[in-house]
């Protein structure tokens, strides 16, 4: 299968087996990673919890995450991606569900603590598992596709979760218990179908020929650079460092935003049923955006302008919010802020997953995931929770957060001129 057009349909056959799947799991991952945010609508006040104590308790997931980030993704990549991600679905359903028993901070602290140690390796072993199937110059678009499943928990969660937190009293449970129970316990479900659908790799799939199967090895052998002698080098490499960096920026502002946007919407006035359904306007919105972003960087084989003008589009949200008391203004700064910010992911995960092969990958990805993912996480819902305490205004909080993008904008940049000197001296 030598002609584009044929390897097209290979590729093709490969996604729409694969990536519904892949974002049917990363929808309940992401579900479970944020609907914290909507279950302190009512948590918060049911456990006396302060914002500081809250923004803590949002944050220290990812510190637990960073740490086991590397390891983690190691153990998916040597156990094979079928009963890795088994075990770390399952593992995450039943850690999210408990979540639910938790009546002071330190049990908060505690269980979103071993959340971020069981979710470690999922992301970034997904980013890598697409490695094995799909060329360079098809994975910004097929990434995106994947990662609509962020918009889509959002589109379908908030809605979801306002209408859990008015099951109060049923059996004795507040509302933001049956939400952790409702939304946790399906992963465990998933884990089981994991095990029966999801191949480790092209070579496993009974769903490819012989023919198809040599195609895709023969395509990715040909892009593939030489891969160092070990699993380490990769996390020494200044362009890992950079886009590490950038992600900082970016993750801070993603988190913080999806933790605490329920509770500013809330804020301005709105039940908590309508908070669900505001929120979920600019994700539905974005699905599109991540498509067309993803799809414009494969056709321009672009990435790093792509990465950045979304960024700038997402600090400008943040200015326009924080510059105004009028809800609808605000509200319209933070549908700018989603819009932005979804509209990096395609791109800027086929930047990480574009240094390395071989042995080096997972932990060069893994390294990337822990800068942005571990250090943005914790600063982001962190800075929002302390400045609002602080100040009694989440403006300071908002504001920051655009700092910290416009700083990803420069890195984003810097890097791609670092990338195009590594290729003209290689």
């Amino acid at each position: 299968m030598n002609k584009p057009e044929q390897q097209d349909q290979v590729f093709a056959k490969c996604a729409v087996r694969l990536i519904p799947f892949l974002m049917l799991l990363y929808f309940t991952n992401y579900l479970d990673r944020v609907n914290v945010g909507f279950a302190a609508l009512t948590m918060n006040h049911d456990l006396g919890f302060s914002p500081a104590v809250y923004g803590a308790a949002a944050s220290i997931f990812f510190i637990s995450y960073a740490m086991f980030q590397i390891p983690a993704t190691l153990f998916v990549e040597r156990l094979g991606h079928r009963r890795a991600i088994f075990l770390v679905m399952a593992a995450w359903g039943a850690i999210s569900a408990s979540t639910a028993l938790v009546h002071e901070p330190y049990g908060f602290y505690a269980a979103r603590f071993l959340l971020g140690v069981a979710e470690a390796g999922f992301f970034p072993g997904i980013i890598l598992y697409l490695t094995f199937w799909f060329p360079r110059e098809y994975r910004a678009r097929f990434t995106a596709i994947f990662m609509t499943a962020i918009p889509l928990s959002s589109t379908f969660g908030g809605p979801l979760s306002g209408l859990l937190l008015g099951l109060d009293s049923l059996g004795g449970l507040r509302g933001w218990q049956w939400l952790f129970l409702i939304e946790g316990l399906p992963a465990c479900a998933l884990a089981l179908v994991v095990l029966k659908f999801l191949p480790d790799g092209p070579a496993q799939a009974s769903f490819l020929s012989d023919a198809e199967k040599q195609t895709i090895a023969a395509r990715l052998a040909a892009e593939r650079p030489a891969a160092p002698p070990s699993d380490w080098p990769g996390i020494f490499d200044l362009r890992v460092f950079l886009l590490g960096l950038v992600g900082t920026g970016i993750n801070s502002a993603i988190f913080g935003t999806q933790l605490w946007m329920p509770l500013i919407v809330k804020s301005l006035g709105y039940s908590n049923l309508a908070t669900g359904f505001i929120i979920a306007v600019p994700y539905m919105l974005g699905i599109g955006i991540m498509i067309l972003v993803g799809r414009s960087s494969d056709r321009q084989g672009e990435r790093a302008w792509h990465v950045a003008i979304s960024l700038l589009i997402a600090a400008g949200g943040f200015v326009i919010a924080a510059a105004t008391s009028n809800p609808y203004v605000i509200i319209a700064g933070l549908c700018t802020v989603v819009l932005g910010i979804v509209g990096h992911y395609g791109p800027y995960y086929t930047l990480a997953s574009s240094f390395f092969a071989g042995r080096a990958a997972p932990a060069s990805i893994a390294a990337v995931n822990l800068l942005s993912t571990g250090l943005g996480g914790f600063i982001g819902p962190n800075l929002i929770g302390l400045l609002k305490q602080w100040t009694g205004s989440y403006a300071a909080g908002m504001l920051a957060l655009a700092v910290g993008l416009g700083i990803s904008v420069t890195l984003v940049l810097t890097l791609r001129q670092v990338m195009a000197a590594k290729v003209a001296t290689a």
